[in-house]
């Protein structure tokens, strides 16, 4: 399929590169004609001169044909209006824009566009290895209000089945990391050592949940 980056900064060359490989048509916009030096010597993709937001520059970039478009400058508002006029003018569904404010993010996401808050999933990054003992964000919903998290359980947890566990915290096991590979567990499942927990949640019920999975099952029935 025919895709359309708006940015060819780090973010927005590396797709390109990316998708590229993977086999797809590659059309890439910036503003700054020195930005394409990012771009390998044996990219086939079209580079187009100019402004995300400007139609003509989008129908160059083959905006008519493409199954998808991503906004990733280094500016907010450049990146919701491209992908506003790629959705709305041009009619392509997959759309998303990068955003680093993201108290944007539920604007845009009122909008119908997804965003990935760059700050705000960088921060989450961090977080997850410097306090690896609390609970450590996978991903978080555009507005910052439901998370998928890791939550470190206490090991007397081992034997016991899912739902055990589930009715202790209050909250769903979204999936398992068991020996590397991801198990999405049912109720009966039971818990082996070295079992990752994942939940995903409110982001304001995540210290109760983690909270009370980190204590034994014995001390949460008295």
């Amino acid at each position: 399929m025919h895709i359309v980056i708006m940015g060819c900064g780090r973010v927005g060359s590396t797709l390109a590169h990316i998708l590229e490989d993977k086999g797809h048509s590659v059309a890439i916009i910036d503003q700054s004609p020195e930005a394409f030096r990012r771009l390998r010597g044996g990219f086939k993709g079209r580079r187009v001169n100019g402004f995300g937001f400007d139609r003509d520059v989008l129908v160059d970039a083959g905006i008519e044909q493409a199954s998808a478009f991503v906004a990733v400058s280094s500016g907010d508002n450049s990146n919701i209006i491209s992908a506003r006029v790629a959705r709305e003018t041009f009619g392509v569904e997959n759309v998303v824009a990068r955003i680093y404010d993201p108290r944007r993010a539920e604007v845009y996401q009122r909008l119908g566009i997804p965003t990935v808050a760059t700050v705000r999933w960088t921060a989450d990054q961090m977080l997850r290895r410097l306090l690896p003992e609390g609970p450590a964000p996978l991903w978080r919903d555009p507005t910052g209000e439901v998370v998928l998290a890791e939550v470190q359980i206490d090991p007397k947890w081992v034997g016991a089945k899912v739902s055990v566990l589930e009715d202790a915290a209050k909250t769903r096991v979204t999936f398992l990391n068991r020996m590397g590979e991801a198990l999405v567990p049912d109720p009966d499942t039971v818990i082996q050592d070295g079992d990752v927990v994942h939940v995903m949640a409110a982001a304001g019920e995540m210290e109760r949940i983690n909270d009370a999975v980190s204590q034994r099952p014995e001390e949460k029935a008295e």
